[in-house]
């Protein structure tokens, strides 16, 4: 039961091909199940409330938590795969999360790892890191709230913000205490991530330092200032997107480290 087409907002997949509906182009969402799609992906989906099962597999888009496993740390097997096999290969890559991987890769991938649940596929077949990265990031693009929703909205009625409180020391309590109160699954992936793109941008070989991965990964991670953004407030909100994940990354690792060490032994890719 489509509506007639939308102006996409914030990137979203396409329910049909899998690709990003990019910002600025039309789509389709039906009224009833609320699956988006491209105008042109529309005669491929001939019945958009009847969507297939999936055979316990993960949604194709949803909360963080939708992924994460039941016992803490709260990181979903996906981003603990895709990690651990970055760590374990691209750390002597130059331009890691910036440089893209092949888009029809990239969706390949995240699609057999999101039917897959929670038996992931082995991405050592997979040759070029970059893909790895992208599917990384797609992933978090997807979700229904960004990883960092919530960040954003309590930094803008603090006492100015906690990337703009003058003093470093109340900066970090003040983005500390925000990042606390984040929903578990978000919190914990949150500090998953950050470790890693810590150990990213200590790789001389990387060439990516902490403003070159806020750059790439601030719109990714931070959501916006207010729940349905214009077109000109989402171009406003990238600067201060970036300057929120480079304060996040200039926290000291064992704030970060305090939430997902207390059992290592389920950060072990399934």
């Amino acid at each position: 039961d489509p509506v007639p087409p939308l102006q996409v907002i914030r990137p979203e997949p396409c329910h049909v091909c899998g690709s990003r509906i990019r910002f600025g182009k039309t789509a389709i969402k039906c009224c009833l199940c609320q699956l988006l799609l491209h105008t042109k992906c529309r005669e491929q989906c001939p019945s958009l409330c009847t969507p297939r099962p999936h055979h316990h597999a993960w949604p194709r888009e949803g909360v963080l938590a939708d992924f994460a496993p039941s016992t803490p740390p709260l990181v979903p097997a996906l981003v603990v795969q895709c990690v651990t096999e970055v760590e374990a290969r691209g750390l002597t890559e130059t331009g890691l999360y910036r440089v893209p991987g092949a888009e029809q890769l990239v969706r390949e991938w995240k699609r057999k790892l999101l039917r897959a649940g929670g038996a992931l596929p082995a991405l050592s077949s997979v040759t070029d890191i970059h893909v790895v990265c992208g599917v990384l990031k797609d992933f978090l693009r997807g979700l229904k709230e960004p990883l960092g929703e919530g960040i954003a909205s309590p930094l803008t009625v603090l006492p100015g913000t906690a990337t703009d409180i003058p003093d470093d020391a109340a900066s970090d309590t003040a983005l500390c205490h925000v990042v606390s109160k984040l929903p578990p699954a978000n919190r914990d992936t949150l500090a998953f991530l950050m470790l890693h793109l810590l150990r990213v941008s200590h790789s001389p070989d990387c060439k990516m330092d902490v403003f070159n991965l806020s750059r790439v990964f601030g719109p990714t991670l931070v959501g916006h200032s207010s729940a349905n953004p214009t077109p000109l407030a989402i171009m406003e909100d990238t600067p201060r997107q970036c300057k929120v994940v480079a304060r996040l990354l200039s926290l000291p690792p064992d704030f970060w480290r305090g939430f997902v060490e207390t059992e290592q032994e389920n950060l072990v890719p399934v």
